[in-house]
């Protein structure tokens, strides 16, 4: 088995599937972006151009939760992120998605305006967005999670190699409020598993690269 992943320890989408490969402890290479040559191997095998990607005796597999289940079907002896029970699956998908789309997207807003320095007038309505949003989205996730272990039951999976991230930079963006007891408790409990902790670890020297300003914790 040859598991190479092109992958920078600061990018969200990246610590997703490396929660994944080290809850499951699979060995791999890991292909650091900001490394000379990595960006142009990269955009052979990708041309779209955005990481991580894996490669697993050369076949290329591009997009995070693809990735993932990628390692299921080819890798799953190590442990399964996604369960074999097609309704369990289906939920798995769901908060993953969720996830995905309603929380990190919700947070990168402000971040991309706060990037683009000839648009930083729009980062204040970017700002304002993106609070209600992530306020929408910690009141449904607070529903939701109550009575749960983990994003979809009780056992970690995609969902929650998902939720680490996502969680995680949307808390610097928009802090869960105290009314949301349930996600904060969510949050604080992906901070110390592992696998997202080992994640959060090797992304910290790159702080610096947060333009919004990364806070004095976590």
């Amino acid at each position: 088995m040859t598991l190479t992943l092109y992958s920078h320890p600061f990018s969200s989408y990246c610590q997703k599937v490396l929660t994944a490969l080290w809850e499951r402890e699979l060995p791999f290479t890991y292909r650091n972006v900001e490394e000379p040559g990595v960006g142009e191997e990269l955009a052979k095998l990708w041309p779209i151009g955005k990481f991580p990607v894996l490669v697993d005796d050369g076949r290329t597999v591009a997009e995070t939760s693809i990735i993932i289940e990628y390692l299921d079907l080819h890798h799953g002896e190590a442990r399964r992120m996604v369960p074999a029970d097609p309704e369990a699956a289906l939920e798995v998908r769901f908060m993953d998605r969720f996830f995905d789309l309603h929380v990190m997207n919700a947070m990168s807003g402000p971040v991309f305006e706060a990037l683009r320095a000839e648009k930083a007038d729009r980062k204040g309505e970017a700002m304002e967005k993106a609070r209600a949003a992530l306020d929408t989205a910690y009141a449904w996730l607070e529903e939701r999670l109550s009575g749960r272990s983990w994003a979809a039951g009780e056992d970690f999976s995609m969902a929650d190699c998902a939720a680490g991230p996502s969680l995680f930079y949307a808390d610097w963006v928009h802090p869960i409020g105290e009314q949301f007891p349930t996600v904060r408790a969510y949050r604080a409990k992906l901070l110390v598993r592992p696998s997202f902790a080992r994640a959060v670890e090797e992304g910290r020297k790159y702080r610096h690269y947060f333009p919004l300003g990364a806070p004095d914790r976590d």
